[in-house]
């Protein structure tokens, strides 16, 4: 007697329709990917105008602990919870905002 499962016969339509599906799949994975990576290299390869200011004068006691910057202002967020607003073309500290508790 014989109880080990039967060998069921192989459909060869039901063979070449999943060929043809992870054909598909594989081709549209790769095309994915490269998509992908096209974009990653023409975002990040753009010129970016990133120019930092070759120095910041703090007042005496602050201590810098980020840095962040716009147009034509750049900000410095001290330790002592304040944030110095600055002009990019002189240097000049435009605003000083308190950072509430």
């Amino acid at each position: 007697m014989d109880d080990g499962p039967q060998m069921q016969p192989v459909d060869p339509a039901m063979v070449k329709y999943l060929r043809v599906l992870v054909t598909a799949l594989s081709a549209t994975m790769i095309i994915g990917f490269i998509i992908i990576t096209a974009l990653f290299v023409t975002r990040f390869t753009g010129s970016a105008d990133i120019t930092l200011p070759p120095s910041i004068t703090l007042p005496e006691g602050t201590k810098a602990t980020a840095f962040t910057q716009g147009g034509d202002w750049y900000a410095v967020v001290t330790a002592e919870n304040q944030i110095l607003i600055y002009d990019r073309l002189t240097g000049a500290l435009r605003q000083t905002i308190r950072i509430g508790n």
